[in-house]
Formats: structure tokens, sequence, C-alpha cells
């Protein structure tokens, strides 16, 4: 229970703060139209902060106690991969989506500005759905792959919380014109709750986990596992904590690479 909370306080705060910066961004009355008029710039600045917010969530005590999935599609990875058990899978899904919904509210309190973009919700573009559905299923790809790779390096797996900034900024200057740039259902969840504007909301479940598949069946056909062994279940994870993370996840961890 205590890692399931964590993963609620996590995901709350990433949408609390995190969706702040996309409403600041691009919401009605934004001065951000006049410091950076160029749009694709504000979106790579919009993405690192976002990015940034979830950085300092897993370094952050509640995202030592939980790993700092703060994502279906992460946990789902993980479960995939064989380093979660199906019941503590399903309570930190459960745990994220509520939390989800919990820090958005905090999100009306932008009136006005906040409801011209939604609460930062997320739906497909003008280009349509396969568009939309492609970019949700590479970018989530292209996370997946960066975590595995850094979690199952010794040596890199310290630094897995401050690449997220970096690659979110390009993710989101690259994608977000398509789908938004979600790569998250929780994400995509909260906003869409409070604004009730669920427009192809099924999109940002199936194209998520569509990258995830696609990243853990290329993993294991080539036998990956082998050169990234995962120790466990985390994005937070300090070598000085090692023991103390391996036994808090004991829950979570399985035989297997």
């Amino acid at each position: 229970m205590k890692m399931y909370l964590a993963e609620f306080i996590g995901t709350a705060l990433l949408l609390t703060i995190g969706l702040s910066f996309v409403i600041f961004d691009w919401g009605q009355g934004t001065p951000m139209n006049r410091w950076v008029p160029d749009a694709g710039l504000r979106r790579a600045i919009t993405g690192f902060l976002f990015g940034s917010t979830g950085c300092l969530i897993t370094l952050s005590p509640v995202g030592k106690i939980s790993g700092a999935h703060i994502n279906p599609s992460v946990s789902i990875a993980f479960w995939l991969r064989g380093k979660m058990k199906t019941p503590t899978m399903l309570g930190y899904v459960s745990s994220q989506m509520l939390g989800a919904v919990v820090g958005c509210v905090p999100l009306l309190l932008w009136g006005n500005q906040g409801k011209s973009v939604a609460y930062g919700n997320t739906v497909p573009s003008a280009a349509g759905l396969w568009p939309a559905f492609i970019g949700e299923a590479i970018t989530t790809a292209c996370l997946i792959v960066l975590l595995f790779a850094f979690v199952g390096s010794p040596k890199l797996r310290n630094y897995t919380p401050f690449t997220i900034p970096f690659l979110f900024s390009f993710m989101v200057w690259a994608e977000a014109p398509l789908s938004g740039c979600s790569t998250n259902p929780a994400r995509s969840f909260g906003p869409a709750v409070i604004s009730h504007v669920y427009t192809a909301y099924w999109l940002f479940w199936l194209a998520p986990l569509t990258g995830v598949v696609l990243v853990v069946g290329i993993f294991r056909w080539l036998r990956l596992h082998k050169y990234y062994h995962i120790e466990a279940a985390r994005i937070s994870y300090h070598n000085h904590h090692s023991h103390e993370n391996i036994k808090t996840s004991d829950l979570m961890q399985t035989s297997g690479g």
C-alpha cells in the first residue's frame, strides 16, 4: 500500500505541475505567445518542463518508494518483462489512474486559460487517427527503449531520470502536433475527466500499449535482456540504496531479464 500511495501521489504531482506548464505555455492569454512566438520552440520547452517534472518526482522520496513509474505504460512494460507480479501491476495502474484525476482537479483554478486548452487534454489532431496512433506508439516505444537500456545498465541506471526532460523535449516538439504526445494513459485520462472531452481516448491506451508490446517483443527476439538486465521494476534507482531497492521490489521482481 505504501508503494501504491507513492504512485498515486507521484502521478497526481506529475499532472498538477506538468499540465500547469502546458496551460501556461499554450492557454488563452499566455505571455508565451510574445516571449516564444515560434510554436516548435515552445513545444520543445513545454516537453522539457513536463519531463523535468517527472525527473524531480523520480528523484524525490515519493519516487524512491515506488520506483516512480507514474505511467501505466511503464508498469505494463515492466510486467511484460517479468519484473512485476500481476496484482502489483494492477495496483500500480489503478493508483496512477486515480492519482491522475485527483491531480487534475487543481487545474480548474486556471479558469478560462485552462479551459481554452481543455486543461492539457490530448486528442488526435486534424491529421487523423492513424497519424496520432502511429505517433503515440513510436514515442511510447522510444520511452520504453530508453528506460530498458538505462535501467538495465548498472553504469547508466543512476542517470535515468535526467534523460527524461531531454527525451520529452524532443518528442513533444516532433509529435505533439499529431496527438499531444501523451505516451501515458493516465496523463490523458485526468484532463479528459475534468474537461469532459473523451475524443478517441481509447487511442491513448491502445497506441502506447502497442509501442510497449513491440519493444518487449524486440528485446526478447534479439535476447537483449542478456545485455540489459533489469534487477527491479524501478526508474528511481540509486546504487547506494541498491540493497534497499531490491528488498522493496520483492513484490515486483520475478525471474528473467
